[in-house]
């Protein structure tokens, strides 16, 4: 259930780890590189704790030289330990050009593999996206820094080259722990972190630059006692169990944005894009922390229940459940912005108090494809993270019980 290009610690094809290494002096490098959040560890259900980010990689030299990637370590920049890499086919499912994402995001179907090797043209941008994985009791570099190897290509052929880039502090405030944003019972996470969706690999250029607003963002389904998402004509916004649940607030804080009067879409066919300001749908943002918002979306229209400048407790409804914005089958997309406003924001994580999983569910389905089914039964499986959580992040395609 994890996406080819997650960085692990084992050593696994394509992933290592190694010795200490220094890192260079002063040098010119043929690529350049920036990351675009600060990398903050939170625990997952796989018992690890993750830190997903990524590395906007530009080959600097002109058209005519391109750039063969071989290798990306992520290493402790204090030790300068390897503490995660890709290589071969895992790099190269892991990077796409950054106008040209890679297949797979659409939800639709697993992504295909990658070209192997990895080349970056002369004067293009791409982005690599990483999952730094760590086992329990591994200790988080305060530090992160990350060496770059593969060979400039020319005419008059491959010249090697190693490069250390993009020195960064990893996170050391803990992620907000939140309740259930949805009332008890089950229900499906998709599109939440760390593979191929178009929420963890949503990068968009926003009033000037890149951002990827969804990164751990959850699409939450109602599911029934048979693991149905839907019953009846998929086509009626009433055959949804997820239609018109309560959203509960999931934590305490002062209501700073609400947004009505968009009417629901009609599933399960996917809806024309609508404005940038409409793409969450009707929805309530809530200011828990300082740079802390939570945003629930997708929302009924006329259903909301709060307005501006409210205070809320946690578990105060909200609002339901409708199928607003860019939404083709009813859910509750929920996450944590470091702003009130959905564009421009950027997605730290955040985990869930208390929670059982009772299971997965192998394909990829999520909005677009949900009511597309031939019923609404979800085929779930046993998870190797069955059991009880706390204080941990639920990892795409789960099902879980609040």
């Amino acid at each position: 259930m994890f996406a080819a290009g997650m960085l692990m610690a084992a050593a696994v094809p394509g992933y290592g780890t190694g010795p200490a290494v220094p890192a260079p002096g002063p040098q010119f490098t043929p690529l350049t590189a920036a990351v675009m959040t600060k990398p903050t560890p939170f625990e997952a259900t796989d018992g690890k704790t993750h830190l997903s980010y990524e590395l906007l990689t530009t080959n600097a030299l002109p058209s005519s030289a391109r750039v063969r990637l071989d290798r990306v370590e992520v290493r402790d920049a204090r030790t300068h330990r390897v503490v995660g890499s890709l290589s071969g086919q895992a790099l190269a499912d892991a990077a796409n050009p950054v106008g040209d994402p890679l297949p797979g995001a659409d939800g639709y179907t697993p992504a295909p593999p990658g070209p192997t090797p990895t080349v970056i043209p002369g004067s293009q941008e791409w982005v690599i996206w990483l999952d730094l994985a760590l086992d329990r009791g591994q200790r988080v570099p305060k530090v992160l820094e990350h060496h770059l190897s593969g060979a400039v290509l020319t005419a008059s052929g491959a010249s090697p080259f190693e490069e250390t880039v993009q020195i960064t502090p990893t996170g050391r405030t803990a992620p907000l722990n939140l309740n259930a944003p949805v009332r008890p019972g089950t229900w499906y996470s998709s599109e939440s972190c760390c593979g191929n969706t178009h929420h963890r690999r949503g990068l968009g250029p926003i009033n000037g630059r890149f951002y990827v607003p969804q990164r751990f963002a959850i699409d939450w389904y109602r599911v029934g006692e048979q693991g149905q998402t839907w019953e009846g004509d998929p086509a009626r916004l009433a055959s949804y169990l997820s239609y018109r649940q309560p959203v509960v607030a999931a934590a305490g804080g002062r209501v700073v944005e609400v947004q009505d009067g968009i009417p629901d879409n009609a599933p399960p066919v996917t809806p024309p894009v609508p404005p940038i300001e409409q793409t969450v749908g009707n929805h309530v943002t809530v200011e828990v922390a300082p740079g802390r918002y939570l945003l629930y979306a997708h929302l009924k229209p006329g259903s909301l229940k709060v307005r501006e400048g409210d205070h809320v407790e946690p578990g105060r409804v909200l609002g339901l459940i409708g199928n607003s914005g860019n939404s083709t089958t009813p859910h509750l997309h929920f996450q944590v912005m470091t702003t009130p406003e959905f564009f421009p924001t950027d997605s730290p994580p955040f985990t869930f108090r208390e929670f059982r999983v009772v299971g997965q569910v192998e394909p990829r389905l999520w909005d677009d494809n949900l009511g597309l089914q031939p019923t609404g039964v979800l085929p779930i499986t046993p998870s190797p993270y069955d059991g009880p959580h706390r204080a941990r992040y639920p990892l795409d395609r789960e099902v879980l019980e609040f």
